[in-house]
């Protein structure tokens, strides 16, 4: 059986890391007191700043996505264009 996977928003995932940088308890007791697994919070400490702005790192992988995504359409693109190529040579003869 599936375990249902629960998505936070990014408010909540702020409000954890600033919390976690506030807070005297460790990161373990605070994600016990949240509801969440301790490496979840770990993530998003990388991603969020104690003042709750994106990080370096995550700036970063979202600007990798990005990229990813264009080169993926930059692909697709091309292959259009090979496959196009391929048939109005086939016209032409």
């Amino acid at each position: 059986m599936s375990k249902v996977r629960m998505q936070y928003d990014e408010e909540f995932k702020k409000n954890a890391v600033k919390l976690s940088y506030a807070s005297p308890k460790t990161v373990k007791q605070l994600a016990e007191d949240l509801g969440i697994k301790e490496a979840r919070l770990y993530l998003w400490r990388k991603k969020y700043t104690s003042e709750g702005d994106k990080t370096r790192y995550a700036t970063l992988e979202d600007e990798i996505k990005a990229l990813r995504l264009q080169l993926a359409e930059a692909r697709i693109e091309a292959d259009m264009l090979k496959k196009a190529t391929a048939y109005f040579a086939n016209l032409s003869k």
